[in-house]
């Protein structure tokens, strides 16, 4: 059986988030399996995919180091580019059946084109000791099913050095969630990007995430409101990688739109 790891949201190799993909089983394996799978390849997540009777529709299910989560943008993108390049569906989309219904990926020339459910924050009183546990000081805080930290710039962006276990903490009790936060602004002009942001999952064993479609869910709705536009570009600022998603906001759906690209081909042999 083979996986590969896929760099998502990616301009070039060695950007953007990777996930591994598995070669599509006939039946699930056991969870406790794949969740074992998962911790052995220590990427932010691996994607299991099952097949149906439709050769362009697949269960698909996500597993971090730690957990099985509902939703996850990049490996939905690699699970797509994993079918197209590697696995060669000819079909002008894939159909995902999920946790979190079904997400459909098209090709879009060199891009790839997610349909996903967006996810309409609220905003909220910053809550104690936030501002300590990030570093910085948000401008507003807006909550979803995690917590959603405005700050000034670009550069408090990048200057988040966060306290993971008390941010954990902070955001579960706001948000009943599992305690997770992003943090963004508004990009300086002629930064080629609307939005930066940054995520940090420690409620999902991630200390911070190179690429994170569900983020953007939340994002795309929010920035859409705020600058009067339905199409953002965003980049999310993850040290030394860096990724790069175009969003557009459709009412109760986001399409998610980006790059990946192929680093490693495996042979499980199990």
């Amino acid at each position: 059986m083979r996986q590969w790891t896929i760099d998502a949201f990616a301009a070039a190799p060695f950007k953007g988030n990777p996930a591994c993909v598995v070669e599509p089983f006939d039946a699930f394996p056991d969870a406790a399996w794949m969740q074992a799978l998962a911790a052995e390849n220590n990427q932010a997540e691996t994607a299991f995919l099952r097949r149906t009777a439709d050769p362009a529709r697949f269960d698909l299910r996500w597993f971090t180091p730690a957990l099985e989560v509902p939703l996850c943008g990049h490996a939905t993108l690699a699970s797509a580019h994993a079918l197209f390049t590697e696995l060669g569906v000819t079909a002008d989309a894939v159909t995902f059946d999920t946790a979190s219904g079904p997400l459909i990926v098209r090709r879009q020339g060199e891009l790839y084109e997610m349909d996903f459910p967006a996810s309409i924050p609220h905003r909220i009183t910053p809550p104690f000791g936030l501002e300590e546990a990030l570093g910085v000081t948000p401008t507003e805080v807006w909550a979803a099913q995690f917590l959603i930290a405005i700050v000034e710039d670009e550069a408090t962006v990048k200057a988040v050095q966060p306290d993971l276990a008390t941010l954990k903490e902070i955001s579960s009790a706001a948000t009943q969630g599992r305690g997770n936060v992003a943090v963004a602004a508004l990009a300086p002009e002629g930064s080629g990007y609307d939005v930066v942001s940054r995520f940090f999952a420690p409620g999902s064993g991630i200390p911070e995430d190179a690429a994170t479609g569900s983020m953007h869910c939340i994002l795309s709705p929010l920035y859409a409101d705020k600058l009067g536009r339905t199409t953002l570009r965003f980049h999310q600022a993850y040290p030394g990688r860096g990724a790069d998603l175009e969003c557009e906001h459709r009412g109760e759906r986001v399409l998610l739109r980006g790059r990946a690209a192929t680093v490693m081909e495996s042979v499980l042999r199990l």
